[in-house]
């Protein structure tokens, strides 16, 4: 018994040495510092990671100095490649924070800081205009968008950054190693503003444990789905890739639909859709799309939209009309693509000559076009009368939600390195929110 007992002492003395010092060397730096929305406009959550442990996890913030002071909690990350790197990640919650008010911030220990970063807390309150930037698709090599995202982000112009899946091409790629160089890269976004963030399936690699453990997002274990309010916005982030994954389990997908209804229901909740009249739900896979390849969104019943074959079973497309989502926001083809409303394959103006003034239903874009290095999708010969808009530019998506009635959403083009450009701008105007079946009758 003491020999077992003094071998279990060494074996965890080894452990902790090598969480100390990788390769001899100590890595106590702070770095892939970035920001999520706790979905409470007092508080804002820091994740970062340090490849050795620090035996903390603080981080000191303040108006014009850095006289406050939260303390958070620290996790063992494994990758689970051949090399099974190891990294502690680092979550500190900043707290009693002033809506609206900037902040400046470091994070880390007494074995090394961060550079100083800023924010501005989250306003409080439906009554005021957010900004949005939204893209899937990024990787770390071909990231076309990012100096576009990092300028704008920086000179103050978004509210929150929302990554719609696929990072990094991908984060478990070379050992993980992949993962820390893209998380490196959004840093110069990220720690400015919340980087909220929906799971692709280039996540999917050991069970999405690179997603589930490099962020934190508000109302959830492992990021795979959540809601959050910002503004006059009520958001619900999906994972798609529930019904494409099936080795990692069947029971997330009723799990995650019920929570879908329950999260509907409240959302709709007359006191709660007069707050926050518009719903915003983004998934990585669309359910409809004319991109000239073979993936689920160009299939007549895909299974997004319908649900599992056959039985048809988890279907979202006749959740997003029986609970009034204004918007939905997808990724996965490579191109940027506008829909008229739409739902089961009936477009549904809201007139001939103004058909997204008071939408019958769902108005779906796709914006995978950030920069990968898979390039493009092209789309097909054929466009459906269902598009509005198509590109294969590279971008990003802006969303700018004015007030109860008016949102406005552009399309960025950065294919001219030397200037963002404006191909697609169109504004959704609904005066009556709720369910789509009641619209309809109201009018």
């Amino acid at each position: 018994m003491k020999f077992l007992n003094a071998f279990l002492l060494v074996s965890v003395l080894l452990c902790v040495l090598q969480l100390r010092n990788v390769d001899g060397i100590a890595y106590y730096q702070p770095e892939q510092l970035h920001l999520s929305y706790p979905d409470d406009p007092t508080r804002m959550t820091v994740t970062w990671s340090t490849f050795s442990d620090t035996n903390s996890s603080v981080c000191e913030y303040g108006t014009d100095r850095l006289d406050s002071h939260a303390v958070g909690k620290r996790t063992l990350f494994v990758d689970g490649g051949p090399e099974s790197r190891s990294q502690i990640i680092h979550r500190v919650v900043m707290t009693n924070l002033i809506p609206g008010q900037r902040y400046w911030y470091h994070c880390g220990s007494m074995l090394g800081w961060s550079e100083v970063f800023f924010f501005t807390a989250v306003q409080n309150g439906s009554s005021w205009s957010p900004r949005f930037a939204l893209f899937g698709d990024m990787g770390n090599a071909n990231a076309q968008s990012l100096p576009f995202l990092q300028e704008e982000t920086q000179r103050g112009d978004y509210d929150a950054i929302i990554h719609v899946g696929d990072f990094a091409y991908d984060m478990d790629s070379d050992n993980a190693k992949v993962g820390d160089e893209f998380m490196r890269q959004i840093q110069s976004i990220a720690a400015y503003v919340p980087y909220m963030v929906c799971a692709g399936n280039h996540e999917q690699q050991y069970n999405f444990s690179n997603y589930k453990n490099r962020f934190t997002m508000p109302h959830s274990d492992d990021n795979m789905f959540f809601s959050y309010n910002i503004g006059p916005v009520h958001f619900i982030s999906i994972s798609t890739e529930f019904y494409f994954f099936l080795q990692y389990g069947f029971k997330q997908i009723p799990t995650q639909y019920d929570w879908l209804v329950k999260d509907l229901k409240e959302a709709n909740r007359i006191e709660n859709r007069i707050k926050r009249p518009w719903i915003v739900l983004y998934g990585h896979r669309p359910m409809y799309c004319s991109n000239n390849d073979t993936d689920d969104c160009t299939k007549l019943n895909s299974v997004i939209r319908v649900g599992l074959p056959i039985l048809h079973w988890f279907g979202l497309e006749d959740l997003l009309y029986d609970y009034g989502v204004d918007l939905a926001f997808w990724a996965h083809e490579h191109s940027y693509e506008r829909l008229y409303p739409i739902y089961n394959l009936q477009i549904m103006k809201g007139s001939s000559y103004a058909p997204y003034t008071n939408p019958k239903a769902s108005v779906h874009v796709t914006t995978g076009s950030a920069g990968c290095e898979e390039d493009h999708d092209p789309f097909g010969t054929s466009k459906p009368e269902w598009t509005a808009f198509r590109s294969m530019d590279y971008g990003f998506t802006r969303l700018n939600v004015y007030n109860s009635t008016h949102v406005h959403i552009q399309q960025i083009s950065v294919d001219n390195p030397t200037e963002a450009v404006v191909i697609d701008d169109f504004w959704i105007i609904s005066y009556d929110h709720g369910p789509f079946a009641a619209r309809a009758y109201n009018e």
